[in-house]
């Protein structure tokens, strides 16, 4: 909020005198959307940005917004931290009150926000905190704005899954995840495995930072300059700004997975799935475990072939495509593809026809991208844009354990991908071909999507997490701009 400064020239949507504190004022709605009065200097309210919504009381108006903590936000824009205050007008007559009441109405209605949301509380991730944040930081500022919402709790693996695929899209403007990542993971692929698809993945998504990792909500708030935090998460969905976002298709035989975040294998899978024994610790058991596996350092043999973004092409040597990944399903697998074949089935992408590099083992890690953050302290890859069909490739083979630890320490900024150790590249398509450790040919890996065990080969820790596929053969594609997400407007 502005104290300061002159106005600029705009025509007025309304300019009247009101009642405030006992005063008579005037106050201006301009046509760019800004409360302006004089109270003490010259004020003035972005409502896009700052308003959240307001209420009639008797003859008053409340004015229910959003301001910085210390004394108010700038009137165009700011990156701190944001309070909730109220500012109340009295109009001096009946029919001032109903036009000051109209044309809020219809400026707030133009903006686009959405009016109804399904809300996914999941009380189990991370520090088990989602009920409280939700109750806290997210539901106050949904009553502000007027937002009928429907709360589901989840109650078990794929709950939100399930309820994905069977929800009925005309009854919501949106779904939010008060959650870690694994809930919205959930929630793509029930939407993916309708029947309606199309129409269905075109439903805008919202992410609060509830989980251990969090790094899809941490990746849109970043992009804008704002700090991860409840509040400046569910003011991005209150606002309605959205952003299209890439989808990877993992395909095994007939079995798909859809992926938003990562695929891992190697160093970053085992971090991430081995330290579940360790998940009383919060988001600290990644730094306690990933200390353990740098000690204890496994290399793993294996291929990777991929058809590289232009500018990448000098990357391994030429191959051609690798044939597509066939597998040995499960009985429970067969069911789920009962269901697969009615959704998205995939690009359609002549992959035969494409240009394909490939690099070979052994492998310290290999790590996929589609954002940049992987959690809220690991920028995993600083260059993967949201929308530009393409994935971040992220390759480690041998190297120091110093030398790793180094580049371990500086993924919070990104910096670990300048190491002379570490290949980093874009790419359209990929096939992952993995092996053995080599230092124990009887022990295989774990391939990690999204923080969910994809596949899990013969290893020491079984853990409890059922995989989906083979640890076999599997390819990634990409499609473009396939969902959508409510997402803070680019500075």
């Amino acid at each position: 909020m502005d104290h300061g400064g002159q106005p600029e020239k705009l025509s007025p949507i309304l300019s009247d005198r009101v009642l405030v504190n006992g005063t008579v004022i005037p106050l201006t709605f301009t046509c760019d959307g800004k409360l302006r009065w004089t109270a003490k200097g010259q004020r003035c309210l972005t409502v896009e940005e700052e308003v959240l919504g307001f209420a009639l009381e008797g003859s008053r108006i409340r004015i229910k917004a959003v301001v910085e903590k210390r004394d108010g936000i700038l009137c165009f824009g700011n990156r701190g931290d944001l309070v909730r205050q109220s500012f109340v007008f009295e109009p001096l007559s009946e029919d001032s009150l109903r036009l000051w009441s109209q044309k809020l109405r219809d400026y707030i209605d133009s903006l686009g926000r959405p009016k109804r949301l399904l809300i996914f509380v999941n009380p189990f991730g991370g520090k088990k905190s989602a009920t409280k944040i939700f109750l806290h930081d997210v539901k106050p500022h949904l009553e502000d704005a007027d937002i009928q919402i429907t709360v589901i709790e989840t109650k078990h693996q794929l709950h939100a899954k399930e309820v994905a695929k069977t929800l009925d899209l005309s009854k919501y403007d949106g779904i939010v995840c008060v959650s870690g990542d694994g809930i919205l993971v959930e929630v793509v692929n029930g939407l993916l495995e309708r029947e309606d698809w199309s129409a269905a993945i075109k439903m805008p998504i919202g992410m609060v930072p509830a989980g251990t990792g969090n790094g899809m909500v941490k990746s849109l708030l970043d992009s804008a300059g704002e700090p991860c935090s409840a509040s400046n998460a569910i003011l991005a969905v209150i606002r309605g700004h959205k952003r299209p976002l890439d989808v990877a298709t993992i395909l095994q035989g007939e079995t798909r997975f859809f992926s938003v975040l990562m695929l891992a294998w190697g160093l970053i899978a085992d971090i991430d799935i081995e330290s579940e024994k360790y998940r009383w610790m919060g988001s600290a058991r990644l730094d306690f475990y990933a200390l353990q596996r740098i000690i204890y350092l496994r290399h793993y043999n294996g291929r990777v072939s991929f058809v590289p973004a232009p500018g990448f092409d000098d990357y391994g040597e030429p191959t051609s495509y690798p044939g597509e990944p066939t597998s040995e399903k499960s009985p429970t697998q067969e069911e789920s593809l009962k269901i697969q074949r009615h959704g998205y089935l995939g690009s359609d992408v002549k992959l035969e026809n494409m240009h394909w590099r490939t690099i070979s083992g052994p492998f310290v890690s290999i790590w996929l991208h589609n954002v940049p953050w992987g959690s809220e302290d690991a920028m995993a890859a600083p260059n993967a844009k949201f929308s530009d069909g393409y994935l971040d490739l992220i390759i480690i083979k041998d190297l120091p354990k110093l030398a790793l630890l180094s580049s371990m320490s500086k993924m919070n900024d990104g910096s670990h991908v300048k190491s002379p150790y570490v290949t980093y590249l874009k790419v359209k398509a990929f096939v992952l071909e993995p092996g053995p450790r080599v230092e124990d040919p009887t022990n295989e890996g774990i391939i990690d999507s999204d923080g969910e065990v994809l596949a899990r080969g013969n290893v020491t820790d079984k853990g409890d997490q059922k995989a989906l596929m083979a640890y076999n053969k599997l390819q990634i594609t990409v499609d473009q701009g396939l969902a959508t997400f409510f997402a803070p407007v680019q500075g």
